[in-house]
C-alpha cells in the first residue's frame, strides 16, 4: 500500500514539475521573426562596471536574447551633421521592434540621470526621424542630458537593415535641442514643453501648411491656447523648426494617432505631477501647522510661569 502511495504522489509530482515547465516555455517572450532580437546600444563612455549596470537596468542578462552595439562618436557625426565626434557618450539604449498599430512608446528607466531630455520629448523627436512603433528604453548610470541616446536609436535601426532619412535625423535632433532648451532658458515646465511641441505637430497635420508665414500662425494659436509667453527669440525657434517639419517627407496620417497616444501620455504625465505638487503642499501645510501648534503650547507654558 505505501508503495502504492509512494508511487502515486511520484507521478503527480512530475506532472506537476512537466506543467510548471510548459507553463514557464509559453509564458517567455517569443522572438518575432519579422524583426529579430531587441538591439541595445551602449554609449562609447562606458567603463565595464557602468556597462555592467546599464545591462542591469536594461535587463539584459547573460540570457537574454538581444544584439548589442556600441555607439562611438563616428556614429555621432554621421546620423547628426556638425556634432562633436568627442562627445561623451553615456545614455544608452535597448529598442523593441513591434508590428503596426503598437505606437511608439518610450520608457526612461533612470529618470534619476537623464536630467534634460523626458521620455515625450524623446518620442517626439523620434516621431520626427521616422522611429515607429516600437519599444524604447533609455538608461544611464551617469547623470547626463541624454541627447546622444538618440545616436544609439538611430545606430539601432542602421544596423538592422532599415535606414532612417538623414535630414529628418538631423531635424529630429534640433527638435530635441529646442525642446530641452525651451524647458531650461524660457523656464516652462519639461512636459508643457513637450505637450507644446506635439499640439503644433498636430495640428500641422491638420492644416498642411504650404507656407513659413501659415507655420507661424498655428505656432502663435497654440502659444496663445496654452498660455505660453515665450521671447521673440524662442518663438523664432519654433517657428524655423516647424517649418523644417513641415518641408519634410512624413506621412503624418501614419504618425496621427501616434501623437493622439503621445497627447494622452503627456496630458496624464502633467495630471501626475500636479496631484504630487498638491500632496506636497499639503504636508508643507500640515507640518507648517504641527510646529505653529508646538511653538503656541510652549508659549502658554512659558506664560504660566511668567
Amino acid at each position: 500500500m505505501k508503495k502504492i502511495v509512494s508511487l502515486v504522489l511520484l507521478i503527480v509530482l512530475v506532472i506537476g514539475l512537466g506543467q510548471s515547465a510548459a507553463a514557464s516555455d509559453n509564458n517567455s517572450e517569443s522572438i518575432n521573426e519579422k524583426f529579430g532580437v531587441p538591439i541595445v546600444v551602449y554609449g562609447e563612455t562606458l567603463t565595464a562596471e557602468q556597462k555592467k549596470a546599464v545591462q542591469e537596468q536594461l535587463g539584459v542578462d547573460e540570457k537574454a536574447d538581444v544584439e548589442e552595439f556600441t555607439a562611438t562618436g563616428e556614429d555621432l557625426v554621421k546620423y547628426i551633421e556638425g556634432e562633436n565626434r568627442n562627445a561623451r557618450m553615456f545614455s544608452s539604449a535597448k529598442i523593441t521592434r513591434q508590428e503596426k498599430g503598437q505606437g511608439l512608446n518610450v520608457e526612461i528607466v533612470t529618470p534619476e540621470n537623464i536630467t534634460e531630455v523626458t521620455e515625450s520629448m524623446y518620442a517626439n523627436a523620434l516621431l520626427t526621424a521616422g522611429v515607429e512603433n516600437a519599444n524604447v528604453e533609455v538608461a544611464s548610470p551617469e547623470k547626463v542630458s541624454g541627447h546622444s541616446a538618440l545616436t544609439g536609436i538611430y545606430k539601432a535601426y542602421d544596423v538592422s537593415g532599415e535606414k532612417l532619412d538623414s535630414v529628418r535625423m538631423e531635424v529630429a535632433n534640433e527638435e530635441l535641442n529646442v525642446a530641452t532648451e525651451l524647458a531650461k532658458d524660457a523656464g516652462i515646465d519639461k512636459e508643457k514643453v513637450s505637450e507644446l511641441l506635439t499640439e503644433i505637430k498636430k495640428e500641422i497635420a491638420e492644416q498642411d501648411p504650404a507656407t513659413k508665414e501659415e507655420v507661424e500662425k498655428i505656432v502663435e494659436e497654440k502659444l496663445q491656447s496654452m498660455n505660453i509667453e515665450l521671447s521673440p527669440e524662442d518663438r523664432q525657434l519654433l517657428i524655423d523648426l516647424f517649418d523644417k517639419i513641415r518641408s519634410l517627407d512624413i506621412d503624418f496620417d501614419n504618425v496621427q494617432q501616434q501623437l493622439q497616444d503621445l497627447t494622452k501620455d503627456i496630458q496624464s504625465t502633467i495630471k501626475d505631477i500636479v496631484n504630487d505638487e498638491s500632496f506636497g503642499q499639503k504636508v508643507s501645510d500640515f507640518f507648517t501647522g504641527l510646529l505653529d501648534a508646538i511653538a503656541e503650547f510652549f508659549k502658554s507654558i512659558k506664560n504660566l510661569f511668567s
